[in-house]
């Protein structure tokens, strides 16, 4: 069923895994979307896929964060929904982390995250309900798991940035609601996708592995038995945006197979 008919989401980090995912199935859902990434090509291959509008957008850079949020305003007067997707990854030991890196992970994982969420909530704050709904948008962040277990030790940016993430969202989600925004994030597993590939390789080089053990090492103690797949989180991305999820707000919901209760 076409839940999110008449909704209009804005996607970060739209070209591919769980940006991908989540951006096709909420076309499935009836959404309206703009799809937005740094990879241009890539954006603009799936929204035509989809019959969707893209933009190619660095969300670190702040003229580009007005340009993309001004084409979803231009396209269709209100935004509904922001799937606050984009992040990087570097695998270092903790202790050879350089100035230079920990800021590159925390400029797109965690700076960009709140100021386009703070640049969206602001025009949000402007616009009326949306269609059978008394919220007047809703914000979702992509965190990880990773912001509750600490991570692999050779992910500590990362990880310290998607903590972040976590406490931006609730941050938001206080200051927020008396104007009728929701603010909640996803925390995903192990998932496959083109950075979990990344992931395994520079794991595998740091510590001497084969191709594929890295991961392998990481989901052998998933408790549903299987790998996370980007759709896994796309379906509780597209619920966050949907209706059913309209009275829930600063929450922080792990998609990760139980692997956050695991060893």
């Amino acid at each position: 069923m076409a839940r999110l008919t008449g909704r209009t989401v804005l996607v970060t980090g739209a070209a591919s895994g769980i940006g991908a995912a989540s951006s096709r199935r909420l076309a499935a859902d009836g959404a309206q979307l703009l799809l937005a990434d740094i990879d241009g090509p890539g954006v603009e291959k799936l929204a035509a896929e989809l019959g969707q509008a893209a933009v190619r957008a660095d969300v670190t850079r702040g003229e580009d964060v007005d340009r993309m949020i001004g084409e979803a305003y231009t396209r269709w007067g209100r935004l509904d929904v922001l799937f606050n997707n984009a992040g990087v990854v570097r695998l270092q030991p903790m202790l050879e982390v350089t100035h230079d890196e920990w800021d590159r992970v925390m400029s797109v994982n965690l700076r960009a995250v709140f100021f386009v969420l703070q640049a969206v909530a602001r025009r949000m704050l402007d616009q009326g309900v949306m269609q059978e709904s008394e919220l007047r948008g809703k914000l979702i962040q992509t965190a990880s798991i990773a912001s509750y277990r600490g991570g692999n030790h050779l992910m500590t940016p990362y990880s310290a940035s998607k903590a972040g993430v976590v406490s931006l969202t609730r941050s938001a989600a206080q200051a927020l609601a008396p104007h009728r925004i929701t603010s909640n994030c996803v925390c995903p597993g192990a998932v496959e996708t083109p950075m979990w590939e990344q992931i395994d390789k520079e794991w595998g080089a740091l510590e001497g592995l084969g191709q594929g053990e890295a991961w392998k090492r990481r989901i052998r103690h998933i408790p549903l038995g299987r790998p996370e797949r980007a759709e896994d989180v796309a379906g509780v991305v597209a619920f966050l945006a949907g209706p059913d999820s309209d009275y829930m707000t600063g929450q922080a919901l792990n998609v990760d197979g139980g692997l956050v209760m695991g060893n």
